[in-house]
Order: structure tokens, then C-alpha cells, then sequence
């Protein structure tokens, strides 16, 4: 087999041993790999209903044949669990030397299983895995952390690790490598946590087996050139995601006082211009020509790596006007292992609480020092920390009704940094992303604002499935970074024939559709199986976009139509092949070859 090894390590933790799997071709010609491994994995060996910071949760830590090749932007792994958050499937993508070494020590997946009853890491090089005393790293911050094993184990590693987010169990800590690459929103890190392991240390000295190396060479070189010949490729070098932040004042979008108003007049306070005249330095993932990760000075003067989706959520949805201070609160969630998108939502969600008097503390918007004391608190559970730990979801829950009406999530998870009260489409991108409220599998507020702005349209809804389809499908199990093609357009053709390339199989892109629609369908019907009283409602996005119209800007008065929501919603169930409840209708799962899922969903809710 070429493209994968065809083997997941498995590690029990509980028991300190680790066994080699060996995995079905037809697993990789069904999943693919990253995102796909994992759902498959999760929901073939997960018990139903499984408490997510408990021993029985699995941590899939998976690669795509793609992943850690000489290609653009490869540097990429999935990191994947049963949420504690959202309590559904979870994951999210990495940018690390983690996934070059992955490939390079000869497997296609992590598997942590079990708990350990102290704090560990661990080392794994090519077939060896040791389980490492951690005591001395436990209670370190990531680049601390990150540091002490660099020294240990030299430079040519690559190192997932967590911060004192993970390890106090926060719902919304993440997994973090290279001292500012964090991923995993919802609570990958808590899983991590939760299974006492502080870090892994991977390191790799093989090649992995590839079908046409002469071929897979030319492509590679092809699509480097492409990209750095795209008339954008400057601008996006100077600013990267950072320009978002002007974009989305001028459409009304950028989130501001907890998604309240889409326009902010300190917005320049904040913005990618500014950021380019304070820029130190600029960082990126492994095999990338076009990288994002801009550094800045924070208010102490220490390098903090910013994009558009944490200095929107640090500055205008909690109103603090000074990028420098923004960059503090973002390295301090990089160091801690926190989520930047949860985060400002949390930090939004108690002022917006705390204003209307709905907790007796006292958080003003804006007050940059209480707010760097809480982030401090989150991560150890301290005081009022503790309750924002556990996220907008819970917290709306404990308040009442009045505070889930302002509270920013989708199935649990955090809305990112688009207020959609003028943007159906988007909202919708939001509700029916796999994880929860993100960005990543369907950005169509860019397509959104040049279409008919305030339509529900049947257009709207081909073109979030198709971005579904590439975004969260195909470069999700690939695993790649979707920038070169978002940002800067690099043609979707290299793909499928980069992939056949690879693994010496025929890909098109209707067969990398065909598996994408196959994993989609499986993350919902694992929704489904591990949601008791699922319906449509799942599928709706925050209720302030619907109940509280926008006051500023050039769409003051706005807000979605939940019926004409409601409708678009039935047509996306219908394109999918799901009833009207949301559920994979029979016939799908068959044509997708699901079939083992058929009597699964059968049994809780009843196949149509």
C-alpha cells in the first residue's frame, strides 16, 4: 500500500503498554485519513453516551496521506475525541513538526486509551514508545513546557503538548506545539488532561511509501510556483488572516460587545494595518510558502503569534481597543492552552451577564486587567474562572433563559469571529458545521456578501455544501491546510492528482466528494447516537441573531428571519439526504456505505 503505512499506534496509558495496529485498506479508500480516520475510529470503538473526561474516551491523534510530505502548507494533523464541551464529536487541525515526525515514525494515527494515575508524557521514536515521568512538567505552561524537552530530547522532535488549561480539566483547552499552534476547540486538551498526559514527543526517521515519487515531485513543484506567482501573495505575506479585521467592518460582520453589532469605530485600534507597521517576525507550519502566523510585541514586550479570528475575539467582541494588550491575552491563552475563540466568548458572555446584573461579580467591557486575572483563573479554576471554564453553553444553562438568549454558541461550541445577524448563509455555515459553531469547514460569508446579502436561498445552500465538501472534507482527511486555495486560489485540481500521486490509486473529485459526504453523514449520525432527545432545533444558530437587531451600521435593525432560516435548514437536510429532523435517511447510509450505522440510528430515533 502506498500514501499510508496502514498502521495506528495504540497506547494504553492505564496499562503503560502500547500495541500496532494493522487497519483494512478499505478504511483508507473510505476515510481517507485525518478527520475521517478519526470519526471512523470514535465511532466504531466508542461505548454510546461515554463520559468524555472519564478513562473510556478515546484521544485520536491522526494524519492523511498528504500530511507531512514536501507539498504546500502539509504541516498537519487532526486531533479528535468526543467533546467534553459540546458532549458530541470534537475535533480540530494542527499545525506541528508533529505531523512531519508522525509520518516519519511509521503511522497513520495516535490512539490514547485509558488514564494514567500520575502525570506522563510521552517519547515515541519509530517503534519504541516510553512512558516518561512528567511531575516536573506538570503544572508548566506549553512553552515552558515545551522548552525543558526541547533540551531533553534535541531540536529534531515534534511535540504536542498541553498547558494548566488541560490539565484543570477547562472544557474549551486545546492541544498546543511550536509555542503559539493550538488546536482542538473543543476541549482536546481536557481529553489530553484528563488522561494525565502532559506531552508527546515524537520522532521519525523513515520516508513514507510513495507510489510515483517523480510525479508527486513535479506536482509539488508546480503548486509552489503557482502560489508564490498569485497576485494576492504579498499582500497576504504582509497581513495573512489579520486583514479580516477592516473587511469585516466594512460588512458589518466583525464581532463586537458579544456579537451585539457587526461594526466597531475602534476597529483600526485593532487592524491588520496596525499589525503590519508592529510586526517583529513571521511564522508558519511545516512545508509552508505562504505562512500566517504574525508576531507583534505585547503590552510586556514578548512575542505573541496573532490572526484574525483571536484578535477579533480579544479585542472588539469584549471592547479592548490596544492591539498590544490583545496580543498579551492571546500568548497567555497560548501559554495556558486555551481556546482564543471560546474564550473571548466566555469574556464577552460574563460582561454582557455581569451587566445585566445576572451575576453578582462586577466585569466591565473593555477592563483589560480583570480580564488578564481571569484568563489566569480559567485556566486553574480559581474563583469566577471556574465557572467560565466551563463555557457559554453551561454557563447560559446555570444563569436562565434570559442568558441563553445571549449566548454565542452552536451544539455547545463557541460561535468564531463572524456576527451573522446579517448573513443567513453564514449562520448556517455555523449551525451545521460538524463541531459546532466554526469557521473552518464553510467560510461563505465570503461568497455571501458579493451574492443578495439577506437572501435564504437554495444557491446559498449548494455552495455552503460544496465548501463543506472541499473545506471540511477533503482537507480535513487529506491533512493539508485549506489557505493556499482559500486565500490565494491555488487550483483544486493539484489535489486529487497529488493524492493518486501519492497512494497510487485514481482520485477524482468526485470520489474525494463522494468520501467527504461519507464522513459528514457519520460525525452527524455520532452526534445523534451520543445526543439523547436529538432534533432540528441542533441545527439552529445563536437565538440573539434572530431576537435582537443590529443598532449600528449600515444594516442597523437587521436580524435573521427564523422561519425563512427554517426553510433554507429543510433544504440543506434535503441536499444531504437527511429528513427533517436531521437524521441520514436510510437510503443515504446505504448509498454512502454506512450500513452498519443503520440499525444504530434505527434503534434511538427511528430511520425514514
Amino acid at each position: 500500500m502506498y500514501g499510508w503505512w496502514g498502521r495506528i499506534l495504540r497506547i494504553d496509558v492505564s496499562k503503560r503498554k502500547y500495541v500496532v495496529q494493522e487497519l483494512d485498506p478499505s478504511i483508507y479508500s473510505n476515510y481517507i485519513g485525518g478527520r475521517g480516520l478519526a470519526v471512523k475510529i470514535l465511532w466504531d470503538e466508542l461505548v454510546p453516551g461515554v463520559d468524555p473526561l472519564s478513562p473510556y474516551n478515546k484521544l485520536v491523534i491522526a494524519s492523511g496521506p498528504l500530511s507531512g510530505l514536501p507539498l504546500p502548507s502539509s504541516g498537519k494533523l487532526v486531533v479528535a475525541s468526543k467533546s467534553p464541551l459540546t458532549n458530541g464529536y470534537g475535533d480540530g487541525n494542527i499545525g506541528t513538526m508533529a505531523s512531519v515526525h508522525l509520518r516519519k515514525a511509521g503511522y497513520d494515527a495516535i490512539v490514547l486509551e485509558g488514564a494514567s494515575d500520575k502525570p506522563i508524557y510521552l517519547y515515541i521514536e519509530n517503534d519504541n514508545v516510553e512512558f516518561m515521568d512528567a511531575d516536573d512538567l506538570w503544572g508548566r505552561d506549553t512553552f515552558d513546557a515545551e522548552d525543558k524537552l526541547v533540551r531533553e530530547h534535541g531540536r529534531n522532535i515534534g511535540v504536542l503538548l498541553i498547558g494548566p488549561a488541560g490539565e484543570n480539566l477547562v472544557r474549551y483547552a486545546t492541544i498546543v506545539s511550536m509555542k503559539g499552534r493550538s488546536g482542538g476547540r473543543p476541549g482536546m486538551g481536557a481529553v489530553m488532561g484528563s488522561k494525565k498526559v502532559k506531552a508527546i514527543v515524537i520522532k521519525g526517521t523513515k520516508n513514507p511509501p510513495i507510489a510515483d515519487e517523480k510525479k508527486l515531485r513535479e506536482l509539488s513543484e508546480a503548486s509552489y510556483k503557482e502560489i508564490l506567482s498569485k497576485e494576492n501573495y504579498d499582500f497576504w505575506i504582509r497581513q495573512g488572516t489579520m486583514a479580516t479585521i477592516v473587511w469585516s467592518n466594512e460588512n458589518s460582520v466583525l464581532p463586537t460587545m458579544n456579537f451585539r453589532e457587526g461594526v466597531w469605530e475602534y476597529y483600526d485600534t485593532i487592524s491588520g494595518d496596525l499589525m503590519e507597521k508592529l510586526k517583529v517576525e513571521r511564522r508558519g507550519c511545516p512545508y509552508c510558502n505562504m505562512q500566517c502566523g504574525n508576531v507583534i510585541l505585547d503590552e510586556k514586550g514578548e512575542k505573541s503569534e496573532l490572526d484574525y479570528e483571536n484578535v477579533a475575539m480579544l479585542g472588539s467582541n469584549i471592547l479592548l481597543p490596544d492591539l498590544r494588550k490583545v496580543a498579551e491575552l492571546n500568548k497567555l491563552a497560548d501559554m495556558y492552552g486555551i481556546d482564543t475563540i471560546s474564550l473571548g466568548n466566555s469574556l464577552g458572555f460574563i460582561m454582557e451577564a455581569s451587566e445585566k446584573k445576572l451575576i453578582r461579580e462586577k466585569v466591565e467591557w473593555g477592563d483589560y486587567g480583570e480580564v488578564k486575572e481571569l484568563v489566569k483563573d480559567i485556566a486553574h479554576r480559581r474563583g469566577l474562572g471556574a465557572f467560565l471554564a466551563e463555557g457559554v453553553w453551561r454557563m447560559s444553562l446555570s444563569l436562565g433563559r434570559e442568558a441563553q438568549d445571549f449566548a454565542m454558541h452552536a451544539k455547545g461550541l463557541e460561535v468564531s469571529a463572524y456576527n451573522c445577524h446579517a448573513a443567513p448563509g453564514m449562520a448556517l455555515a455555523f449551525a451545521t458545521s460538524p463541531i459546532g459553531a466554526h469557521h473552518k469547514d464553510a467560510w461563505l460569508i465570503g461568497l455571501e456578501v458579493k451574492m443578495d446579502r439577506f437572501a435564504y436561498n437554495r444557491e446559498k445552500v449548494e455552495k455552503l455544501i460544496f465548501l463543506q465538501r472541499v473545506r471540511g472534507g477533503m482537507f480535513e482527511s487529506l491533512t493539508t491546510c485549506r489557505l493556499p486555495w482559500v486565500e490565494l486560489g491555488l487550483n483544486l485540481d493539484y489535489y486529487p492528482k497529488i493524492l493518486s500521486a501519492t497512494t497510487g490509486i485514481e482520485w477524482s473529485m468526485d470520489d474525494i466528494y463522494r468520501v467527504a459526504d461519507r464522513i459528514y453523514t457519520l460525525i452527524r449520525a455520532f452526534w445523534i447516537r451520543e445526543y439523547n432527545g436529538w432534533s432540528r432545533i441542533m441545527d439552529y444558530p445563536p437565538m440573539r441573531w434572530f431576537k435582537h437587531p443590529l443598532t449600528k451600521g449600515p444594516f442597523a435593525g437587521v436580524k435573521l428571519d427564523i422561519s425563512k432560516y427554517d426553510k433554507m435548514l429543510s433544504i440543506y437536510y434535503e441536499i444531504r439526504g437527511w429528513d427533517e429532523r436531521g437524521v441520514p435517511k436510510k437510503e443515504t447510509l446505504e448509498k454512502l456505505d454506512l450500513k452498519d450505522v443503520i440499525p444504530v440510528l434505527d434503534s434511538i430515533v427511528g430511520l425514514r
